[in-house]
C-alpha cells in the first residue's frame, strides 16, 4: 500500500502533533512534580543521581499512562484546525470518501499502537519498578506498599501458610501457621507460632512459642518450645508482595507471575489480571479514540477549535471515570477482570462509529 500525497500530509500533521503535545505536557508535568516533592526529596536526603533517574522513569511512567488522552487531544486538535481551514471540504469535494480521509488516521493510529504495545509490555515495567521504588523510599516513607494483614499463601499443593499480619521493614509476621496435608488431602501436621522472624545472617526463621501437632493413626502428637529456628521453602517477602508488583513485569514475567499467585490462592490475584488485560487493550484505544477525535472535529463548526477540544475532554474524562469504576469493581468485587476492560472499550467503540456515521452524513 502506497502513502499518497494525501496520506503522507495527515499522517506527518497526527505524528508531529502528537509528538509536540508530548514534549510540552511532560516537562510541565515534571517541573509540577518537582515543585510538589522537593520538599520530601530534601528531608528524605534523596541522593541527586537517584532523583535524575527517578524523574526519567517518571517521564516514561506518566508518559505511558497519558498517551491515550494526548493522542486523542493531537487529533482533535490539528483535525479541527484542518476543519477551519476548509481543507477537510476540499479533500470531500475532490471525489475522496470519507472512508478513504480517515485512513491516514488508522495508519497513524497502528503506529502509535504498537509503540504502545512494547512499552507497555517491556519499557513500561521496568521504569515502573524504579518509580514506585524511589516514591516508597523518599516520597511515601514510613507507609506501607503492600497488603499486610490477613495473609494466605498457598506454596504448593501440600502446604498453606498464614500470618494475621506481617512487617516488611522488620521482616516479621505474627500469629503464623503452616499446614502440610497428605497425598489423600488429610491434614500431616500443623505448625502454628506467635511469630515467625527471618534471621539474615544465618539464613533462617525463628518462631516464637513454637508448636507443632502431627496427626497419626495413633492419635496427635503435640511438641512444644519456646524458640525454634528453622528452614522453609518459601521467602518471607513472598508472603505479600508488594501493591505494585504487576506493574513492574513484562510480558512473560506478568503471566508466570499470575499462574503461581492462582496456585498460592492469592486472593488478590484479579488486580495482576486487571494489569494484564489493561496492557492488552492499551494499543486498542489508539484506535477508539482516534475515531472519536476524527469524527468530531471534521465538521466545521461556529465555536471552533474550543468546542471540539471541550468536548474532546469531557469525553477523556468520562473514559477514565468508566476506567477506574470498572477496575475498582474488578479489584474489590470479584468483577471479572476481562468485563472490566471490554465494557468500556466497547461502550466507546460503539460511541466512535456512531459519531463517524454522523460525520459522514
Amino acid at each position: 500500500m502506497s502513502l499518497t500525497i494525501l496520506d503522507k500530509y495527515i499522517l506527518r500533521r497526527y505524528l508531529l502533533t502528537f509528538s509536540v503535545m508530548l514534549l510540552l505536557f511532560i516537562p510541565i508535568g515534571i517541573m509540577a512534580n518537582l515543585a510538589e516533592q522537593i520538599g520530601k526529596m530534601i528531608d528524605n536526603d534523596a541522593p541527586l543521581n537517584e532523583i535524575l533517574v527517578y524523574y526519567m522513569n517518571f517521564t516514561i511512567y506518566i508518559g505511558s499512562l497519558l498517551f491515550p488522552i494526548f493522542l486523542f487531544l493531537s487529533v482533535i486538535f490539528f483535525t479541527s484546525k484542518l476543519a477551519n481551514n476548509t481543507e477537510i471540504v476540499a479533500i470531500l469535494s475532490s471525489g475522496v470518501s470519507y472512508g478513504r480521509f480517515l485512513r491516514p488516521y488508522l495508519i497513524g493510529a497502528s503506529i502509535i499502537a504498537v509503540i504502545l504495545f512494547f512499552m507497555g509490555m517491556f519499557i513500561v515495567p521496568n521504569a515502573s519498578k524504579g518509580f514506585n521504588e524511589f516514591k516508597f523510599k523518599y516520597l511515601k516513607k514510613g507507609k506501607q506498599d503492600r497488603v499486610t494483614s490477613n495473609i494466605f499463601n498457598q506454596l504448593n499443593d501440600r502446604d498453606y501458610i498464614y500470618v494475621s499480619s506481617f512487617d516488611p521493614a522488620r521482616k516479621i509476621g505474627y500469629n503464623f501457621t503452616f499446614e502440610h496435608f497428605t497425598q489423600e488431602n488429610k491434614l500431616d501436621y500443623k505448625i502454628s507460632a506467635a511469630n515467625i522472624r527471618w534471621i539474615p545472617k544465618d539464613s533462617i526463621y525463628r518462631l516464637s512459642s513454637y508448636v507443632k501437632r502431627s496427626v497419626g493413626e495413633d492419635g496427635e502428637i503435640v511438641e512444644t518450645k519456646r524458640r525454634l529456628d528453622t528452614i522453609f521453602t518459601f521467602k518471607i517477602d513472598d508472603l505479600t508482595p508488594v501493591s505494585y508488583i504487576a506493574e513492574t513485569k513484562n510480558l512473560f514475567e506478568l503471566n508466570k507471575f499470575i499462574d503461581t499467585q492462582r496456585k498460592k490462592g492469592a486472593s488478590n490475584v484479579n488486580t495482576y489480571v486487571l494489569v494484564k488485560y489493561k496492557r492488552w487493550a492499551l494499543p486498542l484505544t489508539a484506535f477508539i479514540l482516534t475515531i472519536i477525535a476524527v469524527a468530531v472535529s471534521s465538521v466545521k463548526r461556529r465555536g471552533g477549535m474550543g468546542i471540539n477540544l471541550a468536548f474532546g475532554i469531557g469525553v477523556a474524562f468520562i473514559y477514565i471515570f468508566f476506567d477506574k469504576v470498572f477496575g475498582t469493581l474488578a479489584q474489590q468485587s470479584g468483577f471479572p477482570p476481562l468485563l472490566a476492560i471490554i465494557i468500556p472499550n466497547l461502550a466507546f467503540g460503539i460511541l466512535g462509529l456512531y459519531l463517524l456515521q454522523h460525520a459522514k452524513r
